[in-house]
C-alpha cells in the first residue's frame, strides 16, 4: 500500500517545520514536538522531546 501522505503536514507548515531548538540550540532541525513547559508550550526537536519539562527552562 502507498504512502501517499506521508510528510504532508510539514509542506503546509513554516519552513518545512525547520529551525532553531529552543532547548539545545540546534539549527536546520524539524520542530515538531510539543512539550508543557510551565505555563507555555514550546516546540523543540526529536532529541530533546524526551528532555524533563524542569530542565526547559522556558
Amino acid at each position: 500500500m502507498a504512502k501517499n501522505n506521508r510528510g504532508k503536514t510539514l509542506r503546509t507548515m513554516p519552513y518545512h517545520a525547520r529551525g532553531e531548538c529552543p532547548h539545545c540550540h540546534r539549527t536546520g532541525v524539524k520542530l515538531m514536538y510539543e512539550i508543557k513547559a510551565g505555563d507555555k508550550t514550546i516546540k523543540v526537536c526529536k532529541v530533546c522531546k524526551s528532555t524533563p519539562a524542569e530542565k526547559l527552562g522556558a
